[in-house]
């Protein structure tokens, strides 16, 4: 294999993944911390792939998300979220410990992969989910830094949650925690 075969392989992974990330309605800025590209060459790829796509896809603009308490926002997005965090915990998209520089440390064509494969299983699961593509971005960040968010049990079941790192309540799952439940 010649050294230069490499190098292509590596810049058509970088650009397979701009153009999945495109498809999922992310940000430039988060194309250009996963996969390394530069604004400029994001924007020819949506121009040339995909603004004559069937159906449109929105560029969207300004932040991206990064607020925690979007994810207990309602109890259906409490319930998504933690399919979603389960989702990305088996498929290593957070790791297994906490990492404190995980801004920097996560992003990465591997890593964003298997990311695109968490969303994409998580919307086969839940077809009407609320949670977009940038906000998974963020969920991933934010459980691999552990300093908002964090995995945790549910006291009674076990069943898997997501919390805030100093929660003001008992970690109960909505299952658990219903008022059905207790009467039976």
């Amino acid at each position: 294999m010649r050294i230069c075969d490499d190098r292509y392989r590596r810049e058509r992974a970088r650009m397979e993944l701009a153009l999945r990330f495109l498809r999922h309605e992310a940000r430039t800025r988060t194309i250009r911390t996963w996969t390394g590209l530069s604004d400029d060459r994001i924007r020819k790829l949506y121009r040339s792939y995909m603004s004559h796509a069937r159906r449109y896809l929105p560029r969207h603009r300004g932040k991206s998300p990064h607020q925690v308490a979007y994810f207990t926002r309602s109890l259906r997005l409490q319930q998504e979220t933690a399919v979603l965090a389960s989702v990305l915990s088996l498929l290593g998209v957070v790791p297994a410990a906490v990492c404190a520089e995980a801004s920097g440390a996560l992003p990465g064509l591997t890593r964003g992969e298997l990311l695109c494969q968490a969303f994409e299983a998580y919307r086969l699961l839940l077809p009407a989910a609320q949670i977009s593509f940038e906000h998974t971005v963020f969920l991933a960040t934010a459980l691999a830094r552990g300093d908002q968010l964090r995995f945790g049990r549910c006291s009674d079941c076990g069943g898997l949650l997501v919390t805030e790192r100093f929660p003001l309540r008992a970690r109960r799952c909505h299952h658990c925690a219903s008022p059905m439940q207790s009467r039976c």
